[in-house]
C-alpha cells in the first residue's frame, strides 16, 4: 500500500498540484494535529495558580503585576539611618497566603512609596543566626508568613501582624506614623493641620 502511494507520488504523470495535496494530507496534517494535541503549555507561567503552595516565580510580578517591589529600593539599615518609616513584609514565593497578600503590598506601595521604605523580604534570604540587631530583618521575623511590620522614623514597631491582613489595617498604622487624618474623617491621605489638631483638643 505504501509503495503504491510512493509510486503514485513520484510518477511523472502526476501534476505538481496533486503532489502538494498528497504531502499536505499525509505528512503535514498529521504533524499539525500532533503539535496541537501535545500539552506543551502545561508548565507555562499562564497556568500559575494563586490558590496553591507551588513555586511559580516572583509572587509580586505574577500575582500583583508589580516588578518594582523586589529588590527593595532601600535596605532596612539604610531606611533607619535615613529615619524613614519602613514596612517589612516577610514572605515566601511558594505560599498561597503570600501570593494573595502580594496585592495588598502593591497597594501599600501605591500610596506610601514616596515617604516610606517598603521592604519585601524573602525569609529564605534571612541568614541563620543565634541573634539579630534591630537593623536586621531577622530581628522582627516570627516564623510565620506573610508577616507585616511597620516601623516609625525612630525604628519603633507600630504594627506587627501575621497572616493576610487588610490594607486598611496597615493604612491606619501608617496614618498614625505620618500624622494623617484618620480614615473616618478622610479616605484621602491628608495631613492633620495644627489648627485642626488644636481644635480637637479644645473641643
Amino acid at each position: 500500500m505504501i509503495w503504491a502511494k510512493l509510486k503514485f507520488l513520484f510518477s511523472r504523470e502526476i501534476e505538481q498540484k496533486q503532489r502538494r495535496e498528497f504531502l499536505v494530507k499525509f505528512c503535514f496534517l498529521p504533524l499539525l494535529i500532533a503539535l496541537i494535541s501535545f500539552p506543551w503549555w502545561s508548565n507555562y507561567p499562564a497556568s500559575a495558580s494563586i490558590n496553591d503552595d507551588r513555586y511559580e516565580g516572583n509572587i509580586f510580578i505574577l500575582f500583583a503585576g508589580n516588578g518594582s517591589l523586589v529588590p527593595p529600593r532601600l535596605s532596612l539599615a539604610e531606611s533607619l539611618q535615613r529615619q524613614m518609616p519602613a514596612i517589612l513584609v516577610f514572605y515566601v514565593d511558594d505560599s498561597s497566603d503570600c501570593k494573595k497578600f502580594s496585592g495588598v503590598v502593591s497597594k501599600i506601595q501605591e500610596y506610601y512609596d514616596r515617604n516610606a521604605s517598603i521592604i519585601p523580604i524573602s525569609v529564605d534570604s534571612i541568614p541563620f543566626k543565634s541573634s539579630y540587631t534591630p537593623v536586621e530583618p531577622g530581628y522582627y521575623y516570627k516564623g510565620i508568613v506573610p508577616q507585616t511590620v511597620v516601623l516609625d522614623r525612630q525604628g519603633e514597631v507600630v504594627l506587627d501582624k501575621s497572616g493576610q491582613i487588610p490594607y486598611e489595617e496597615v493604612d491606619d498604622a501608617l496614618r498614625e506614623v505620618f500624622n494623617l487624618l484618620p480614615r473616618s474623617e478622610s479616605v484621602e491621605l491628608k495631613r492633620r493641620s495644627f489648627n485642626e489638631f488644636n481644635s480637637e483638643l479644645v473641643n
